[in-house]
Order: C-alpha cells, then sequence, then structure tokens
C-alpha cells in the first residue's frame, strides 16, 4: 500500500468518525456544544439538523471510500461537510467568537484533505 492509498483510506475515515463524534454530542445535548452553539447565535433547535448533515456526511465517506462505484459520493459528501464547516466559521466570525476556531478550523481541514484526496485518487 503506497502513501497516497493509506492516506486515501485513513484521511475520511479520521473525518467520518469525528463526524460520527460530534454528531452524537450534538443529539446528546453536550454541555460544551450548548454553550459554544449559544455563543455563536445557533438555535438550540438547529443541533439535531447539524447532527443530521454531519452523520450523513460521515455515511457518504464511508460508502464512498468501500464501495468504488459509490466514489462520487464520497466526494459529493466531503463537499458537503466542507460547506457545512466554512458556514461553522463565519458563525464563529461573525459572532467575534474567535478563542475557539480551531475546532471547526480543524473539522474543515480534514473535510478539505477528504475531498482533495476522493477527487484525486
Amino acid at each position: 500500500m503506497t502513501g497516497i492509498q493509506l492516506a486515501l483510506l485513513v484521511v475520511p475515515l479520521l473525518t467520518a468518525a469525528i463526524n460520527v463524534g460530534i454528531a452524537a454530542a450534538d443529539l446528546a445535548g453536550a454541555r460544551f456544544v450548548l454553550a459554544n452553539s449559544a455563543q455563536v447565535g445557533v438555535p438550540r433547535s438547529w443541533l439535531p439538523w447539524l447532527a443530521a448533515l454531519k452523520t450523513a456526511g460521515a455515511a457518504g465517506l464511508l460508502l464512498g471510500l468501500f464501495a468504488p462505484a459509490l466514489r462520487p459520493l464520497g466526494a459529493a459528501a466531503a463537499c458537503g461537510l466542507v460547506l457545512l464547516y466554512v458556514g461553522a466559521l463565519a458563525f464563529h466570525v461573525r459572532a467575534r467568537v474567535l478563542y475557539n476556531l480551531a475546532f471547526p478550523g480543524f473539522f474543515l481541514a480534514t473535510a478539505i484533505a477528504s475531498l482533495a484526496l476522493i477527487v484525486s485518487g
């Protein structure tokens, strides 16, 4: 297995795992999620919808990864996650909540890396 093949496996798996994890935190109403969403102006009623988007993105990545015929679905899922986290960063910047930009920034970086690898692979 070459380095690029390993990256094509590991990065989307990591991206899917962290999105499932944060979606679970959204659905559970984790204290840090509620505090952060209140600070950036995201209504609590949006959390299940955001969790659904994150879960769908993770599922699409996994389907695209393990079913070669569904690779375009994986690319679409990664693209959707990129857009989701660009929006998250925009909400943070708009609300001037800059101290924790690293979290949505990290999620965005993994989505971009997954998209790049899927498209190039």
